[in-house]
């Protein structure tokens, strides 16, 4: 453990490289004791390599057992520094990596960052990008804003749909919305749905965008802005989020964004990764890589920090994995609107191998979806009984 704990010092570490080192070390320094009875074979000659064996060693190899009360703040900290450090070196990478190098990276990495979950949430979101926000269901306003709720139906929307930058969190935001969707369709309306999106378009939807908030009393954030932006045009702008923007700022080497910096995220964010190699020479070989290409703004999201229980802690699959109750009179469903039920219902019915029978069906399930039931169970309840 003391070779590999040093052993960044002999590496060619930028100075920002250094000052993250020296952070990490620090930590490791108040459990060294437990970190040294940890067992290393790996000795990786690269930073990103050896945050990577750290981040194992004192994450899955120590002994917890041996760890006082008082350490596990260190610990935490320490696994956050060095998870803080992995998506600013990978993220560091797109600087310079050309597309093969990329395309190779998300291939290689696609269990782990559950990128099937994920690019099924951006084809949903490319099925009804073209509607105005007034006319979503509520089901399809919290896809395209990025909140999860019960209210989404695994069935329907098998996504959790806060991949790239979950928006739960901005409740001025989601209120803003709630009563006044059409303030929000008058500045997205500045963003054309293909071809060039210019500075003067973004500019006008900022505008639009901070008067719905300050002509309503309440404060405009950018996060919740990119995350429409992104949904809007998913081959042109990179969301962001609060808690991984530290990451993404140090890897494009620029100060910090506040989350009211809505004219440099344009210069510092978008315009950045514009310029990138890969971004430039973006094309599809394989069918993979088509459909990176046509939300190829959203590819940094795949750089951040994942492991193994990234995709396990998708908000679909423990919602798919919820376990149910053993009686109706303790389960709380969500009941849901007419016009819901009804687009979620048609939407399933439309299926090829649907038979007429159950289709005949339509109002007595779109009836028992109101109620909470979901579409696939009440279907497939359907097929039980009338066959």
């Amino acid at each position: 453990m003391k070779k590999l704990l040093i052993s960044p010092s002999q590496m060619a570490l930028s100075e920002q490289e250094g000052h993250i080192y020296q952070n990490i070390l620090k930590q490791a320094s108040e459990i060294s004791l437990n970190l040294m009875a940890v067992k290393i074979e790996n000795h990786p000659e690269d930073f990103l390599g050896w945050c990577y064996e750290l981040l194992s060693a004192s994450r899955d190899r120590i002994n917890h057992d041996l760890l006082e009360t008082k350490q596990l703040p260190v610990l935490k900290k320490l696994h956050d520094l060095l998870i803080s450090a992995i998506s600013f070196l990978q993220l560091k990478t797109l600087r310079v990596a050309p597309w093969p190098v990329v395309s190779v990276f998300v291939e290689q990495h696609k269990d782990t960052l559950a990128l099937d979950e994920q690019l099924r949430l951006t084809q949903y979101i490319a099925s009804i990008r073209e509607q105005s926000l007034k006319e979503m269901i509520p089901e399809d306003l919290l896809t395209f804003t990025g909140k999860h709720t019960s209210a989404l139906d695994p069935s329907s929307y098998n996504f959790d749909v806060e991949w790239f930058s979950s928006t739960k969190s901005a409740k001025a935001f989601h209120q803003m919305l709630a009563d006044l969707p059409a303030l929000f369709d008058e500045a997205l309306a500045h963003i054309p749905l293909e071809g060039e999106v210019t500075e003067a378009n973004y500019q006008d939807f900022v505008l639009k965008y901070v008067h719905a908030f300050t002509d309503n009393n309440e404060k405009p954030t950018l996060a919740p802005a990119t995350r429409l932006l992104a949904m809007r045009r998913p081959d042109v702008f990179t969301p962001i989020n609060n808690s991984r923007l530290d990451s993404l700022c140090s890897a494009l080497a620029i100060t910090k964004l506040s989350n009211r910096d809505f004219a440099r995220y344009w210069q510092d964010i978008v315009q950045a990764v514009h310029a990138m190699s890969w971004f430039k020479m973006a094309n599809g070989d394989s069918e993979q890589d088509q459909q990176l290409v046509a939300i190829k703004a959203l590819i940094p999201c795949f750089f951040y920090y994942a492991d193994t229980t990234t995709a396990e802690n998708s908000n679909y699959i423990k919602l798919l994995n919820k376990p149910k109750r053993a009686t109706s009179t303790t389960t709380k469903k969500v009941r849901r609107g007419k016009e819901s039920a009804e687009i979620l219902v048609d939407r399933a019915l439309a299926a090829e191998d649907m038979p007429e029978h159950i289709r005949a069906k339509r109002d007595s399930i779109i009836s028992e979806v109101q109620k909470g039931r979901g579409v696939a169970e009440t279907i497939s309840l359907m097929r039980t009984i009338f066959g």
